[in-house]
């Protein structure tokens, strides 16, 4: 999609840019699939604030995507690409031989009138579904399984992609936009191709409201509160921030600070970590 700029008729249209929606073919979503989407402003099922920085923003529905692509040897048509406001990546409606519709992840390239396909026996063509161990090495490939059967939960996002590298045993070598490498088994599920929408990440967002309108409430710096609630706090005029690295509200290392469990379970399946 092209970037659309404004003229800086005010303030807030000044460095404003928006996505042209010269892709999307309809607007308005299929009613059979979508589902009531509940806000949660940030608090648990005590009304405890647990996530900061979420409330208000503009009232959405939620479109229910086809992850698992488990609807096998039934070719379906792609009757129209639609924006989705749950993610940043286009969707596009699928409508199955069988009378079935479903929504899945717009790749890029995808057009309305093209055949999609789930299976083993789909082509190696842009949208097609397939296990890994059937796609051949150095297909870029997007919304990939971790295990068998759970649906996709890698490379959803626009513009992201995976790449084949390889087969070991039972297992595929896959390489991620990170520089990861890892192994992934080979029934897991993949779709050809990558995911739409990439000029996404150039979208200037150009004024606070608009921001509002997504969810998301504003963000003050530890710098500017008190020592009591936080730990960058505190002190006569602007200081630094008086530890050996930052830190979150709660006291734990900030930036750079690994998080991920030393004995997990899938570090055997990691051949390289990402990149530094």
């Amino acid at each position: 999609m092209a970037i659309k700029k404004y003229k800086p008729t005010t303030n807030g249209r000044r460095g404003m840019s928006t996505l042209g929606n010269e892709e999307l073919t309809k607007n308005a979503p299929t009613k059979s699939l979508l589902q009531k989407k509940t806000k949660t402003g940030g608090r648990n099922n005590q009304g405890k604030l647990t996530v900061r920085h979420i409330g208000g923003g503009a009232k959405r529905k939620y479109r229910v995507i086809d992850f698992k692509r488990d609807k096998v040897g039934v070719t379906g048509r792609v009757a129209s690409i639609e924006y989705d406001p749950n993610r940043n990546a286009n969707i596009a409606l699928i409508n199955y031989i069988d009378g079935e519709k479903r929504y899945i992840i717009a790749p890029q390239g995808l057009q309305v009138g093209m055949i999609i396909e789930n299976g083993e026996n789909a082509d190696i063509k842009v949208g097609n579904a397939l296990p890994l161990q059937n796609i051949p090495v150095g297909t870029v490939i997007h919304c990939i399984e971790l295990n068998p059967g759970s649906g996709a939960s890698l490379c959803r996002s626009a513009g992201a992609s995976a790449q084949i590298l390889g087969r070991e045993g039972k297992y595929v070598m896959v390489r991620l936009q990170s520089g990861e490498t890892r192994k992934i088994l080979g029934n897991c599920i993949a779709t050809v191709g990558v995911v739409g929408n990439e000029d996404y990440e150039l979208v200037n967002v150009g004024k606070a409201g608009r921001t509002r309108h997504m969810g998301i409430k504003p963000t003050n710096r530890g710098s500017v509160m008190n020592p009591n609630d936080h730990p960058h706090g505190g002190g006569e005029g602007r200081a630094p921030v008086g530890r050996k690295s930052p830190m979150t509200p709660w006291g734990k290392p900030a930036l750079g600070y690994k998080t991920r469990k030393n004995k997990k379970a899938s570090d055997k399946l990691i051949v390289s970590r990402r990149k530094k």
